[in-house]
């Protein structure tokens, strides 16, 4: 893998984005490319997003008239990506992420938001590389795998982020 550039915006006013969150989303970008083995520049674009911005991203792409904790948007298909003629980057896709959800879920799990955060990138990225886990069964075991190998290495292991006596 050559070099990877993830462009990260916040467009949600709710809760300010924590200090070290967009190194991470770097840093989980990166580490989804290494253990995949993804050769050449990659381009992934991450937003922001409050509950309503994602509801209504997930109901005019899913169906689905709820708020959701992240979407992909993949920009490839079969490893085949288009790419960027100023870089020669593969531009992967978009990543949205409902900062609110995700500080919700990090609660109700019992873990630190760089965790939920990480999971979130970790989860969309394999997404942009084309796994999915929506039809369950050994895609879906594979995919759970993949997410924890990363994480793992990241120092996010799930066993070892759970919050505790809060």
């Amino acid at each position: 893998m050559d070099k990877v550039k993830v462009s990260i915006v916040n467009r949600q006013k709710q809760i300010k984005v924590p200090t070290g969150i967009r190194m991470l989303i770097r840093r989980c970008c990166t580490a989804v490319l290494v253990n995949e083995n993804f050769q050449g520049s990659a381009e992934v674009s991450v937003s922001f997003l409050d509950n309503e911005q994602i509801r209504q991203l997930n109901a005019e792409y899913r169906q689905k008239d709820a708020p959701t904790d992240v979407l992909s948007f993949p920009l490839g298909e079969n490893g085949v990506y288009d790419v960027n003629p100023e870089t020669g980057a593969c531009l992967l896709g978009d990543i949205v992420i409902s900062l609110p959800r995700a500080l919700e879920q990090a609660r109700m799990y019992g873990h630190t938001l760089n965790r939920e955060i990480g999971f979130l990138t970790v989860h969309s990225m394999l997404h942009l590389l084309g796994y999915d886990h929506e039809n369950g069964g050994l895609e879906q075991v594979r995919m759970r795998e993949k997410e924890e190998q990363v994480l793992s290495v990241l120092g996010l292991r799930r066993d070892e982020s759970y919050v505790t006596g809060q």
